[in-house]
């Protein structure tokens, strides 16, 4: 059974069934500079991490959901982090496998979140941060109703120079 679902696709907890997709994803070496990350996640790293992510959002301050399709076909993962209970607000992540973007899941996957980050958690504003040239990224933000609210200078390094950083919020 998938929990929260739309017309197109569901979002459900991470499942140990998932670890080939979140291994792939993590891995993109083109996704690290959007993720602050230089360094690869193994498996078990992975594992462990999906063997903890039943913990309550109120504990570890982020949750990450699986993006499935209707068959319940892991696509990719979106998630909230540095929750913020007391000024009801998350910043939100997302990321799908190169071979489902572009059909609308970005989109669907954005209002299930929404739906429920104001119904469960109460949340009142969500966040995103984007890499200024991250275009297909501040497009879709702002399609689904994100304004852009300000830019971090020289925020970012990576391929050899520093990058801007625009912030994107909602009021949900």
């Amino acid at each position: 059974m998938i929990p929260l679902k739309n017309e197109i696709l569901g979002l459900r907890g991470v499942e140990p069934d998932d670890i080939r997709v979140l291994f792939e994803i993590e891995n993109d070496l083109e996704l690290w500079k959007y993720s602050n990350r230089s360094q690869p996640y193994s498996k078990d790293i992975l594992q462990n991490y999906i063997a903890n992510a039943h913990k309550d959002i109120f504990e570890t301050r982020q949750v990450k959901f699986t993006l499935v399709n209707l068959k319940d076909q892991p696509i990719g993962f979106i998630d909230l982090f540095d929750f913020e209970p007391l000024h009801h607000r998350a910043g939100v992540g997302l990321a799908i496998q190169k071979q489902f973007q572009g059909k609308g899941y970005a989109t669907g996957a954005l209002a299930l979140l929404e739906f429920y980050a104001k119904k469960y958690l109460q949340l009142y504003q969500l966040y995103a941060h984007i890499a200024v040239e991250n275009n297909i990224s501040i497009r879709l933000f702002e399609r689904q109703g994100y304004d852009f609210v300000g830019t971090k200078k020289d925020w970012n390094f990576y391929d050899g120079k520093y990058h801007d950083e625009s912030i994107y919020q909602k009021i949900i």
